[in-house]
């Protein structure tokens, strides 16, 4: 059975950092690519970075390129997402995902296989 399980969120004042953790179980994790979407309420999952499965090739979102950095540590089942410079506009449910079939890095919500249930970043003006 896959899981993933996101945590590390939190309430945060804008300018702050925050670190999310999806720790994966149930799967080969070097063989998956993974990603971070999120979702505010009233609006659609958007994407946020994803990162292939050796690590080698990462990309983000234009919203967040330059703040948000995204990494991997596969002896640990883990990504991460580390997120600085946080702005209102940041607040959502972020999400992380696995993605068997992509060879190096998808923004494509469908071509990932498992979803993780969520973890709440809030951001206080």
């Amino acid at each position: 059975q896959v899981q993933l399980v996101e945590s590390g969120g939190g309430l945060v004042q804008a300018g702050g950092s925050l670190r999310a953790s999806c720790a994966a179980s149930g799967l080969t994790f070097s063989y998956y690519a993974m990603g971070w979407f999120r979702q505010a309420p009233g609006k659609e999952r958007e994407f946020v970075a994803a990162i292939a499965r050796s690590g080698a090739n990462s990309l983000y979102a234009d919203s967040v390129k330059g703040r948000f950095t995204i990494s991997r540590d596969n002896a640990k089942n883990t990504v991460y997402l580390q997120m600085n410079s946080l702005k209102p506009e940041d607040t959502a449910t972020y999400y992380c995902a696995a993605d068997f079939k992509t060879t190096t890095v998808s923004a494509t919500a469908d071509d990932y296989d498992y979803w993780g249930q969520g973890t709440q970043v809030t951001v206080s003006s």
